[in-house]
């Protein structure tokens, strides 16, 4: 094959390869860096000649031009995997919808066709010389919503890093429908600012890591505040096996604290599914082969994480109750993300012969009125969605402490929790302990 030709042959413009999305068809973007900017906007420029077009994405980045451009809803209809801030205001306002998932089993959707897929158009990187485009960022399912689409187009962007892979990483130009180029920037997300309390956090989190763990860190301030700690610690040969890669993991890189040497899995390369971060750290990646990506049928399957030893999961939550049920995904009814992979990590870092999950929150937050409430509750009751039930539920932390939940009896876990919580709001929820039966009647106040 003349890869060139074939490149040439099948280059067209986004406007051109658009018209391959008929009315009722569902559109699959991918997910994150993959999001396809350029044929976004084609397609959106075609609502008034389609209809029921159903999109698919998560943790949009920029806005989205299928909704901004049909605020009606009246040709498309916006689906997310997982929200990112602007996703929120998305369902808000009733442009969007959520479609709970586990991280894992994302992939199999695809495959067993609970998640249809007519057009596939997702960004990758410049063809090699061989006529391979490198999905760069995004591992994930993209491998497997390739397979499941009846036609995919590429959008080639000089901006998406050359990543090497375990598998998944790739696709040929033989196997392309269309191919469309663009030269945008990504939008790079602003870095979370560590508060005070996200470092209490992370200095109750940090006694509890050892030489040579592997570790698997969520996104936000408080995991920025730990990777702080640890780069300026003399923790050393860390290894990184993670679904999605930020900022947090490059710092630890350039201050040498993961080598992956020490990981029973992959020795020697760094492991993600998703990278989404700086320009710095897609630099840091671009053509990196001691940092691959893979599926999430891999990175999020607890029987491989449960190889690692020494396995550390972090992740953040919204709220916990005095049973040990932890949201992690709404406030109320509102989704606020996602499922995401905190149970296959919970799961997995139990299942670990020296594993640890956290699952870490400030104690209180301060409505727009300025009163400040409790994340600690007596139980939830205001259509919360319980990401990990009690019944998984690992070390749970807060800036007041860290208190390991697995095997304790429902009066110890109130104890436990209540000590997590706020001074101000602990009597309150020691009465209401008392009310739902799990305090115990010889503890003192």
């Amino acid at each position: 094959m003349d890869i060139q030709a074939e490149y040439r042959r099948k280059l067209t413009t986004p406007e051109e390869a658009v018209k391959l999305v008929k009315s009722g068809d569902w559109v699959d973007y991918s997910q994150v860096c993959s999001f396809p900017i350029a044929l976004d906007r084609a397609l959106a420029a075609r609502k008034d000649k389609l209809r029921d077009v159903k999109v698919r994405h998560a943790i949009s980045m920029r806005p989205v031009q299928v909704v901004e451009q049909d605020p009606a809803g009246e040709s498309f209809t916006y689906h997310v995997w997982h929200c990112s801030g602007l996703d929120r205001k998305y369902i808000d306002a009733g442009r969007a919808y959520f479609s709970p998932m586990l991280f894992r089993h994302c992939g199999s959707y695809y495959e067993r066709g609970y998640a249809p897929v007519n057009v596939a158009m997702v960004t990758v990187a410049p063809m090699d010389s061989h006529g391979y485009f490198s999905y760069g960022l995004t591992n994930c399912a993209q491998q497997e919503l390739i397979d499941a689409a009846d036609t995919v187009i590429v959008e080639v962007n000089p901006h998406m890093p050359w990543v090497p892979g375990l598998e998944s990483d790739c696709i040929h130009v033989s196997r392309v429908d269309a191919i469309v180029e663009c030269d945008e920037p990504f939008v790079y997300p602003a870095q979370p600012h560590a508060s005070e309390v996200d470092r209490q956090i992370a200095a109750n989190i940090f006694p509890h890591l050892r030489d040579g763990i592997t570790l698997q860190l969520g996104i936000g301030g408080m995991p920025n505040a730990l990777g702080s700690l640890i780069a300026e610690s003399d923790l050393k040969d860390l290894g990184m096996h993670t679904e999605l890669m930020s900022d947090g993991y490059l710092t630890l890189y350039q201050a040498g604290k993961i080598t992956n040497t020490k990981k029973e899995r992959n020795r020697g390369k760094g492991v993600f599914g998703i990278a989404n971060g700086s320009r710095a750290l897609y630099d840091f990646l671009d053509h990196n082969l001691g940092v691959v990506s893979a599926p999430m049928h891999y990175i999020n399957d607890p029987a491989v994480i449960r190889q690692f030893e020494h396995f550390v999961s972090i992740n953040g939550c919204i709220a916990f109750d005095l049973y040990g049920q932890v949201c992690s995904e709404t406030a109320g009814l509102r989704q606020i993300s996602g499922t995401g992979g905190q149970l296959d990590f919970v799961e997995g870092a139990y299942e670990a012969g020296h594993g640890m999950a956290f699952l870490a929150t400030a104690s209180t937050f301060t409505d727009r009125s300025g009163k400040l409430h409790s994340n600690i509750l007596p139980h939830f009751s205001a259509g919360d969605v319980i990401t990990t039930p009690r019944a998984m539920a690992p070390w749970l932390v807060t800036e007041y402490g860290a208190k390991n939940l697995a095997g304790l009896p429902t009066w110890q876990r109130a104890e436990a929790v209540i000590s997590l919580a706020h001074p101000d709001f602990r009597e309150k929820l020691i009465r209401a302990a008392e009310q739902q039966k799990i305090w115990r009647q010889s503890c003192k106040r």
